[in-house]
């Protein structure tokens, strides 16, 4: 029963150990997407925030949105456009490219 206990062990922190950089980098993404886009494209992507609303911020999960490129997102992302202000200077190259991920998985889950 022990040696059964113990090979349990062994595998749950193998398991942990390898799936911890995937789930970090989808974590990373998030906590930056909450701490940067919620306020206008709500937690789901929507746009359905009362701040999102009065801009008019895109549905991020929207076929207009998804069919973009990768490239084209994260220049967006970086640069601004229209009313959306540029993250550049405050969102790392490698974050923005984790968000444009991150967007492309909340457009899944619609």
């Amino acid at each position: 029963m022990s040696k059964l206990f113990l090979r349990l062990i062994a595998v749950s922190i193998l398991c942990s150990l390898t799936a911890s950089p995937a789930l970090r980098a989808q974590s990373d993404a998030a906590k930056t997407f909450k701490a940067n886009c919620v306020l206008c494209h709500s937690a789901n992507g929507s746009g359905d925030s009362a701040t999102g609303k009065a801009l008019h911020a895109k549905d991020l999960r929207s076929d207009e949105v998804q069919k973009q490129t990768d490239a084209a997102l994260a220049e967006t992302i970086s640069k601004g456009r229209g009313k959306m202000p540029a993250f550049g200077a405050k969102i790392k190259p490698d974050d923005v490219t984790k968000i444009v991920a991150y967007l492309r998985e909340l457009a899944k889950q619609k």
